[in-house]
């Protein structure tokens, strides 16, 4: 038994002792407050869900996965205050995040798999709830629910649950607009009862905006949803259905301190186009994200007995969208001789095969050109002075600059279904609460890459229809099987609880060009245990709680992307976590405690064969994979709830994080990796510190709510830190009621998001950050009628 399994035990040891002499200690108060965070009352694991008051210092307009980031341990950022921009998204909890090039923590919707985070194929909860149809937010910073499932859940699960439909019927209908032309309109019908037992609600909403920085960006949205939920007499069944069809203009991060410090305000991306391809790549209107998604599922919930309950759930999701970029040449495929080039010319398409150039610059009749001999360029960009072949003063004067509109097309379809029984059973005079279910799901995920010539690059953006190069096209099914049992012991005051949960993950590549022979990989979990510990201590409304889990990241299709590498030595990543905590629950306070340790010991790192390593590392003929390495963390987590009075109440959290790297036991493979064992994790914050006050009266509302982040490093090796910083949000709004029998509400509020309007580094990867959004103003006014 490992030290932390060890840790665990004697503290669990420990607490069993003290509670058996205290068989007359009373149940903790279970009661909660609307107003306040709620807490993972009766949970041996720490848990928080986001506060009404969380919800309204953010704009409408905005998504929402922003709505989470005051709770402790998380930290979130997004390209602007309206969250669009994916590919600039960024949430970390504990040491774990979910961003551009890491997906190490589980997402759910009401349950339900989101089918992973990353970038290309996944989707974040975004895409499948509108802020305005939404109930809650549950963060488990660390062991979790043992009922959760995701194939990436190292460090926690956030679950996203929709909101049931109203009783009664009611019309609301939402206008919003806001700074960098915001606009959003929002309706939603709920039938209110009917057919004696069912209900439901169905919701359009629509926004647009464009960036901060050069304001030229196109982004729109719009979703579409509907929830329908039956009453039966000893269960019920919900059905929900959403389609979400976004385009963003992406933001870009920024690679130096020096970059950050002479221009806070610009990734250097550019609104106008300049006919320089060198400039023009940065051109923002062409580096876009654009995803369509629809998720349907149906969950059934029966009552077979008083003592056992039976879920059952079945889903249905599709993912489909593209990457775009505009690359400043284009890609010399096809042999053609002197009959000029076929990219430029257009008429065909090539299908795989590899590149023998690039092309910068034609004549009149397609041919590429080569720059004047000796001739040194002045075009200049972020990325440096270019060399001779992208200037134009460096070709004759009638020569044609080339650029491709690159993009990277994704598709995902999954079909799943989820069984889950909760059985309560007297065995030897004890309460059991027995726990199983099961989890299948079948995937696949498509993937295409093509190129396509910009029409006239003297022009503008626009590009030919049909691609003169299809780069690759591949498909990647997976199949998951996923069981879990758990028993929780009641004594007394004292509940224990034991489980175990495993997967069995196949995953394979097939390639539609033949390039590459078809491949698929096991990714087969060991049985994962937890355990957890709850204690309704003497002290009224209060719990001491401890929990260990193991955690589990299915190895993903990417690593399948490399041609002809070894995948002999590779497993699934996984971590260990323990908590203890204590937590107390009254009618106007609640707060809570916890401490934490993580270890991810097994990373899946890749070595190719330019690594001077040791040979057992360079086994394939592209190179190998294997796990080694990792990141610890550990740290402590305060929260604060309390209602001052009738109409005032503070929240405050606190978050102290240790998170390094671990390394590989070979100097050498930690060098190529760029990882020094021991230095701090990149992008995570020392610490995290928030405090909010919020003021409710019968008319008026608002309220104030300012985060420390501490400082970051943006590189592996340390040396580049992001500063700490402090946003403020602020809002205030006014509730009218029952103002007659057909307008039943009306709602004003005005947001203001970093309010101080301070500059700073948001998401941070491996290498580079995305620049912070300023102090952004919206309005929203709805009616309910």
């Amino acid at each position: 038994m490992n030290s932390r399994k060890t840790c665990l035990a004697s503290a669990i040891s420990l607490t069993t002792l003290i509670a058996a002499n205290q068989s007359l200690a009373e149940p903790a108060d279970d009661g909660q407050l609307e107003e306040v965070v709620v807490l993972g009352t009766g949970a041996t694991f720490n848990s928080s869900a986001v506060s009404e008051a969380m919800r309204k210092q953010q704009s409408s307009i905005t998504s929402v996965n922003a709505l989470i980031d005051n709770l402790p341990g998380v930290s979130v950022n997004e390209g602007d205050a309206y969250g669009f921009d994916d590919w600039s998204t960024n949430i970390s909890v504990r040491g774990f995040t979910i961003s551009l090039d890491e997906q190490q923590i589980g997402t759910t919707i009401d349950g339900i798999p989101n089918g992973g985070s990353n970038y290309g194929g996944g989707a974040k909860a975004n895409r499948f709830i509108d802020p305005a149809n939404l109930a809650s937010i549950e963060v488990s910073q660390g062991t979790s629910d043992i009922a959760s499932r995701s194939l990436d859940a190292l460090g926690g699960t956030i679950d996203y649950r929709s909101q049931d439909p109203e009783d009664t019927r009611r019309s609301r209908m939402e206008l919003s607009a806001g700074e960098f032309d915001a606009r959003r309109f929002y309706y939603r019908f709920d039938t209110g009862t009917f057919a004696g037992n069912s209900k439901a609600w169905i919701s359009y909403a629509n926004q647009e905006a464009t960036d901060w920085i050069t304001e030229t960006a196109q982004n729109e949205r719009e979703h579409i949803a509907a929830k329908l939920v039956t009453t039966l007499e000893n269960g019920s069944v919900k059905t929900y259905v959403s389609y979400d069809d976004i385009h963003e203009d992406n933001y870009q991060r920024i690679y130096s301190e020096t970059q950050f410090k002479e221009f806070p305000e610009d990734d250097f991306l550019r609104g106008e186009w300049t006919s320089i391809p060198y400039i023009d790549q940065l051109y923002r209107r062409g580096w876009s994200t654009l995803r369509k998604n629809l998720l349907a599922y149906s969950q059934f919930e029966y009552d077979l007995t008083e003592r056992l309950n039976l879920h059952a759930g079945l889903y249905y999701h599709t993912n489909s969208g593209r990457g775009d970029w505009v690359p400043p040449y284009l890609v010399d495929i096809t042999n053609d001789g002197n009959a000029g080039q076929s990219e430029f010319l257009g008429g065909s398409t090539a299908y795989g095969g590899l590149q023998t150039g690039q092309i910068f610059y034609v004549d009149a009749n397609g041919n590429a050109l080569t720059p004047l001999d000796d001739c040194i360029s002045s075009v200049v960009n972020i990325y440096g002075k270019s060399g001779p072949e992208y200037d134009p003063a460096c070709y004759p004067a009638n020569a044609i600059p080339v650029m491709s509109y690159r993009h990277t097309h994704y598709k995902k379809k999954r079909t799943g279904l989820t069984a889950d029984f909760t059985y309560n059973v007297l065995i030897a005079g004890f309460e059991h609460e027995l726990r199983g279910g099961l989890w299948y799901e079948d995937a696949t995920r498509d993937e295409h890459r093509d190129w396509h010539k910009i029409t006239d690059a003297t022009r503008g953006a626009d590009f030919d229809a049909t691609p003169y190069w299809v780069q690759y096209d591949r498909s990647h099914p997976q199949e998951t099987h996923q069981w879990y049992l758990q028993d929780a012991l009641v004594i007394d005051a004292l509940t224990l609880t034991l489980g175990a949960k495993q997967f069995f993950v196949d995953v394979q590549r097939e390639d539609f060009f033949g390039a590459s022979p078809d491949v698929g990989i096991n990714s087969d979990s060991d049985i994962l245990i937890s355990a957890g510990l709850l204690w309704a201590t003497p002290l009224e409304n209060t719990e001491l709680f401890a929990g260990y889990a193991e955690n589990f990241k299915a190895i993903g299709d990417s690593v399948l992307e490399r041609p002809d590498s070894d995948l002999d030595n590779i497993d699934p990543e996984t971590s260990e976590t323990i908590e203890i905590g204590l937590r107390y629950t009254g009618d106007s306070f609640t707060a809570t405690a916890t401490y934490f340790e993580n270890q991810f010991e097994n990373r899946i790192i890749f070595l190719d064969n330019n690594t001077t390593t040791g040979p057992n590392y360079l086994i394939g003929t592209n190179g190998t994979y294997f796990n080694a390495g990792g990141i610890e963390s550990n740290g402590l987590e305060l929260l604060l709830d309390y209602d001052l009075g009738e109409s005032f109440n503070l929240y405050t959290s606190y978050t102290l994080i240790n998170a390094t790297y671990l390394g590989s036991g070979d100097a050498a493979v930690d060098e190529a990796q760029g990882i020094t064992p021991g230095n701090t994790v990149v992008g995570i914050p020392e610490q995290l510190f928030v405090v909010g006050l919020d003021w409710n009266s019968e008319l008026l509302y608002g309220g104030v709510s300012s985060k420390f982040t501490g400082d970051r490093y943006v590189d592996t090796n340390n040396t580049w830190v992001a500063d700490a910083y402090i946003t403020t949000d602020a809002y205030i709004g006014i509730n009218l009621t029952e103002i007659n029998p057909a307008l039943t509400a009306v709602n004003l509020n005005l947001v203001v998001n970093n309010l101080f309007d301070t500059d700073y580094l948001g998401t941070v990867v491996s290498g580079g950050a995305w620049i912070g959004a300023p102090r952004t103003l919206s309005l929203s006014a709805s009616v309910d009628f």
